[in-house]
């Protein structure tokens, strides 16, 4: 088996989750980090044995021995550092969401394009037996013709750093961009864009809300100015619709799962290991329940190499990197949850329904650039509708 090098870029939570991921595939080495913190780079350096470190990530770039580098990086920050990598002639693995916006996004798309790189997009929720189990139920059509889909997403009281979990940064539009659809949401939108084979939107509706009451020292610190819930409704072509709810905190119980509804059947995502399909059996109402984890163990230990490369967004990559499997197109479903995500935020500042179109041609860089000297001083472009 061929040995993977990866040099990955930001050492902070999200860094820690993927290298836990790394850490589990057989034959894989993250042999460089950056950071700007070198207290914090070496720290983690030293915590899982990772060799060269950099304060510069152009001079991680210039390395010759690298397979694939991994943005884990503020939003506003991954369409430079993603589009220099590419650009470098490296293979990137970026974080969600793609982008702070649709046309930071749309840039990195393209950019893997021009220079002929593997580029991947961390679509946590594409993976696994609950979905792998969804996709053969559609495809074999036991939902016949699906007309509406639901993405719900919910925490009570889950807003980063004013609440306790997480960073600052999560809650400002300089470094994110947005607050819950950006953090949570696009996990759970594009799910069910794979699931429904990408359908193409016509048009968005939306509002964002925050409304509730926070530590006011901890608003002060973040300078909390982005939604802690997020509701749109999405008009696809051939009249499918998808609503969306999603929530880093609110007054009330938790919301149902992601679901998608068809003429013969529906499907929604339950407990982990767990599916749940609804149809009717000689004219009852049925509700069956899949024992996804079951099955899931039994074709791991029938065919472990192809089943393992669909367990999470690294075990993936890194099958495709070794030429193991087909790579999903997570950058063209990313970029459509960006589009989405944007349509939302602009028909809450428009008071109306947004077309696609409206959208790609409004959304502008929310992208965070340098000026001078690496990571001098920073300039950020404002998106024309915020306040």
């Amino acid at each position: 088996m061929r040995e993977i090098r990866i040099g990955i870029i930001g050492t902070g939570i999200i860094a820690h989750q993927h290298m836990q991921m790394y850490q589990d595939i057989e034959g894989v080495r993250v042999v460089a980090a950056c950071d700007l913190i070198p207290q914090k780079l070496d720290c983690f350096c030293k915590r899982y044995g990772i060799e060269f470190q950099y304060a510069d990530y152009r001079e991680l770039l210039k390395r010759d021995d690298l397979d694939a580098v991994d943005v884990c990086l503020h939003n506003n920050l991954h369409a430079p550092i993603s589009i220099d990598v590419m650009a470098s002639g490296k293979n990137c693995y970026c974080e969600k969401p793609m982008a702070g916006s649709y046309a930071d996004a749309l840039a990195m798309y393209k950019a893997a394009k021009r220079y002929g790189v593997k580029f991947h997009i961390q679509l946590a929720m594409i993976y696994g037996g609950e979905v792998i189990a969804a996709k053969k139920l559609i495809d074999e059509g036991y939902l016949g013709h699906i007309y509406h889909a639901r993405s719900y997403g919910y925490r009570r009281r889950g807003r980063p750093f004013v609440d306790g979990y997480a960073e600052k940064e999560f809650n400002s539009q300089y470094w994110a961009g947005h607050g819950a659809l950006y953090d949570m949401g696009v996990y759970h939108i594009s799910q069910l864009l794979y699931l429904l084979d990408l359908p193409k939107v016509e048009r968005i509706s939306g509002s964002i809300y925050q409304e509730m009451p926070m530590d006011e020292e901890r608003r002060r610190i973040s300078g909390f100015n982005v939604e802690e819930l997020g509701l749109g409704l999405v008009k696809f072509e051939n009249g499918l619709t998808m609503d969306i709810l999603e929530s880093w905190s609110i007054h009330g119980a938790p919301f149902p799962a992601s679901s998608i509804h068809g003429a013969q059947g529906g499907l929604q995502f339950a407990q982990s290991g767990q599916l749940k399909y609804y149809s009717e059996i000689a004219g009852y109402m049925a509700e069956t329940t899949l024992d996804v984890a079951s099955e899931d163990y039994r074709q791991t230990q029938l065919n472990p190499p192809s089943r393992l490369l669909y367990k999470n967004s690294q075990a993936h990559w890194i099958g495709v990197l070794r030429g193991e499997c087909p790579q999903i197109d997570t950058p063209a479903i990313a970029l459509q949850t960006m589009l989405i995500s944007e349509g939302i935020f602009l028909s809450n500042q428009l008071k109306r329904e947004v077309s696609a179109e409206e959208v790609q041609a409004l959304s502008v860089s929310n992208a965070i650039t340098e000026q001078e000297t690496p990571f001098g001083e920073l300039v950020y472009r404002k998106y024309p509708f915020q306040d």
